[in-house]
């Protein structure tokens, strides 16, 4: 591909990017600023402390709570820039630090539960595909309805009562070892994998009917070629797409997850700091899973195009 039609889709990229990232500094502050509640009274810790009017004020004053809001918004926005969001109020800890921390936990369950659902994607995908309409393409059917429908927290739970409670395999909790990840891993895979395989195979049918494909098997070409260089290809595209509408799903996934098999990912900490109103941890929850998400769907754009590559030649045409 040419450098060139990656100008105009790398300027836009650039400017949604910081576009993005200001409604996220924005969004988090403005959340801070109509919550309930009082950070000023958490930080004293007024439940266990008697304390006075004069050193809630003096404590306001301190922190520039008292200051116009534009005036807080600027200072809040410098400090974001140079990634400082202040200290925990759980920890008194930088807060950085804290995600530094939860974060390894998040990307492993994340990129493990991925790569557990591109091969359930692709074994049943291409199960139900190559058998449409047989009791395989069925059972394949019964197991995304049922994936679909089941609560990703109750479906943790009934996994940790099997493997955890009854027999004994697996740890119910934690990630001290490898092993404490296959339940989290499986729990979130079986609650993301069902659209992936309805649309792999869905695809995987529609391409395997196409005119080019049937002239190629008239040709005499074998069928794993035609899999591999037309089948498969035109079949990505679609499952790329969804990639992107789904990291929702994923990162909510993740949350629930993380709280249920006390897993100290970012989805658990973020949860504390909502029940503890520590409003530091949130904000910085909010802005960097924020950006993280715009980066992945980035990347999905670039895959997409890459298989795709009429639309970047699209693109630079009606620049």
């Amino acid at each position: 591909m040419r450098p060139a039609t990656w100008l105009v889709p790398l300027g836009k990229w650039v400017a949604q990017g910081i576009g993005f990232f200001f409604v996220l500094t924005i969004i988090s502050f403005l959340i801070v600023q109509l919550a309930p509640g009082d950070a000023v009274l958490s930080m004293l810790r007024i439940d266990t402390v008697a304390v006075t009017q004069d050193e809630i004020e003096a404590l306001r004053n301190e922190l520039g709570l008292n200051d116009p809001a534009w005036q807080q918004y600027v200072r809040f926005l410098g400090g974001v820039l140079q990634g400082d969001f202040g200290a925990s109020l759980m920890t008194g800890k930088s807060v950085m630090g804290e995600l530094s921390k939860a974060f390894p936990y998040t990307l492993m369950l994340a990129g493990a539960t991925m790569a557990v659902v591109i091969v359930i994607t692709f074994v049943l995908g291409g199960l139900a595909a190559r058998f449409r309409g047989s009791l395989v393409d069925k059972g394949v059917a019964a197991f995304c309805t049922a994936g679909a429908a089941v609560p990703t927290f109750w479906l943790g739970l009934l996994l940790i009562d099997l493997f955890a409670v009854r027999l004994h395999i697996l740890p119910s909790s934690g990630m001290a070892t490898a092993a404490g990840l296959v339940l989290p891993t499986v729990a979130l895979a079986i609650a993301i994998a069902p659209p992936y395989i309805k649309i792999l195979r869905n695809s995987l049918i529609e391409a395997s009917g196409r005119e080019f494909v049937r002239a190629a098997r008239a040709r005499g070409v074998t069928e794993s070629v035609i899999f591999g260089k037309h089948t498969l290809r035109d079949s990505l595209i679609p499952l790329v797409t969804i990639l992107g509408v789904s990291l929702g799903s994923l990162l909510g996934g993740t949350v629930i997850v993380e709280v249920t098999f006390g897993i100290p990912g970012v989805g658990k900490l973020a949860v504390e700091a909502l029940a503890r109103r520590d409003y530091g941890v949130i904000q910085a929850f909010i802005i960097v899973v924020g950006m993280a998400i715009f980066v992945i769907n980035l990347l999905v754009d670039l895959s997409y195009r890459a298989l795709d590559p009429s639309i970047s030649l699209k693109g630079a045409e009606r620049a």
